[in-house]
């Protein structure tokens, strides 16, 4: 028998109620009971006696049985005068009390009133705040990754947008003003390029040479723009088409490209080196090369043509504005612009440098091929000045002729003559530009979004966690009460209750 005694009775806190219930601790129907008990503890607390120890008893989540006997334990001595002389009190309060404590006592109402607060901490109430602080920190988990997606998604369009400054040659600081400000070098700059096609006399003299040995005398004359900027200059229009100096230019006030899009067309700028698309009613300057056909260039049937016009769809359409009486010497429209300036112009003068460079890479080529015996045997009458030619001097030549190439086709000089051919189209560009720098700023502004989420929600984090250890302890307390009164029950055996991870 005492080794019996020493036996835990182990029970299985999701048992808890029906243990009690099936070993006639408590009735089946305990919860009619429970509620009168609630009502009266309800109503006897409006009236309370001024005591630290009341208050906080009565100040936790819920009052229990225990509770209920320690507050009549204070009232025995704050309301010691209200005893008659027959011992008993006066006192409604502790009436009150009293009677509560006795309802609790009556088929161990209290017993199972801990009992369902119990499981309900460790089924429901415990779980509920573990979760709710597991996914606060979850959510300061995804707002942390969102902030640095943000931050870095911030960094890259301020990126693009200083990249695509630097294609333009800006700092940024001021799109607009920046933006007018590069046109005014705009005209040395193109000087500039002249300037290095005097450089080309050995080249166009070494190309006249072979086009004269292979194919005879032409009519057409070779490269004449070219020759014509070597001796003249960056001349107006006027002066290369006449052959007069004006006697006075009259400037456009203002141009636009050549064809306007349709209004509702809204094609972005392409920033990469493939060109330029869409400006506002300017017409799409394709700076590619499209090989259509066949033409006949200096006499000789070629298999390709490099199409440097505005219209890659058919024939170049050039709409020259009329320079009116030539007599009185005036250069007037597109006359008055410089060669360099104006689109047929500049494309003429681009494609003729582009010839050059197709043959040197074609001559280049022919004297790689050494072991060509029929090139060799080829250029074996072919003047001194074809023939004096070697590898280096023709690679010295190709790249002095792409030099002048990628100056005038690189994507800074494509926006600098767009923009001043348009000044719709430096709008346009500072809007683009801007956007960018707009871009990145609302996406500043979501990272602070997350930011303040994620302070909210540690915030949140900070206030359930104190209230899980006070519910944490609380449960410990029931289950040790619990307990030991069902110890009492039986001879002070020790009691275990199974399950309560707490």
């Amino acid at each position: 028998m005492e080794e019996q005694r020493k036996l835990p009775i182990d029970i299985q806190t999701s048992k808890l109620l029906d243990w009690l219930v099936d070993r006639r601790h408590c009735k089946l129907k305990w919860q009619s009971s429970v509620l009168t008990v609630r009502e009266k503890i309800n109503n006897a607390i409006q009236d309370m006696p001024e005591n630290e120890e009341i208050k906080q008893l009565l100040s936790g989540s819920y009052i229990h049985y225990f509770h209920c006997l320690r507050i009549v334990e204070i009232l025995r001595r704050t309301e010691a005068s209200t005893k008659n002389i027959f011992g008993g009190y006066s006192s409604q309060r502790m009436k009150d009390w009293q009677e509560i404590a006795s309802l609790y006592e009556k088929d161990n109402v209290y017993l199972v009133e801990l009992a369902s607060f119990l499981v309900r901490n460790v089924n429901y109430e415990i779980p509920s705040l573990k979760k709710q602080i597991s996914k606060c920190q979850q959510l300061q988990q995804e707002y942390s990754r969102k902030e640095l997606d943000y931050i870095n998604n911030a960094a890259s369009l301020r990126e693009k947008f200083f990249s695509s400054c630097k294609q333009f040659g800006i700092t940024g600081k001021d799109v607009l003003q920046e933006l007018l400000s590069l046109c005014k070098d705009l005209p040395s700059a193109l000087d500039d390029i002249a300037e290095g096609a005097r450089n080309l006399t050995d080249v166009i003299q070494l190309y006249e040479a072979c086009v004269e040995f292979v194919c005879g005398r032409v009519p057409e004359p070779i490269v004449p723009l070219l020759k014509y900027i070597q001796t003249k200059g960056n001349t107006t229009v006027y002066e290369w088409r006449t052959g007069l100096t004006p006697t006075a230019i009259e400037r456009p006030v203002s141009r636009e490209c050549a064809e306007t899009p349709p209004a509702e067309d809204t094609d972005t700028i392409d920033w990469g080196d493939s060109g330029m698309a869409g400006t506002e009613e300017a017409g799409e300057i394709d700076w590619g090369i499209s090989v259509e056909g066949s033409v006949e260039l200096n006499g000789q049937e070629q298999g390709a043509v490099i199409d440097w016009g505005d219209n890659t769809s058919g024939a170049v359409e050039i709409n020259v504005v009329e320079s009116g009486d030539e007599g009185d010497g005036v250069a007037r429209g597109n006359d008055a612009l410089t060669i360099l300036e104006n689109t047929e112009t500049r494309n003429q003068f681009i494609n003729e440098l582009m010839e050059l460079q197709v043959f040197l890479t074609q001559r280049l080529t022919e004297m790689r091929e050494e072991a060509d015996i029929l090139s060799i045997n080829q250029f074996q009458t072919a003047p001194a000045a074809v023939q004096s030619q070697d590898v280096a001097k023709i690679t010295a030549m190709l790249t002095l002729v792409g030099d002048l190439v990628q100056r005038l086709t690189v994507v800074k000089m494509r926006h600098l003559l767009l923009i001043h051919a348009s000044p719709r189209y430096v709008d346009r560009v500072t809007e683009l530009l801007q956007q960018k720098l707009k871009q990145a700023e609302a996406v500043g502004e979501k990272q602070h979004v997350m930011v303040r989420k994620r302070q909210e929600s540690l915030e949140e984090q900070a206030d359930l966690e104190p209230k899980l250890d006070l519910l944490i302890q609380r449960t410990k307390e029931l289950r040790k009460l619990i307990e030991t009164d069902i110890s009492k029950r039986y001879q002070n055996r020790p009691v275990n209750l199974m399950g309560v991870l707490v």
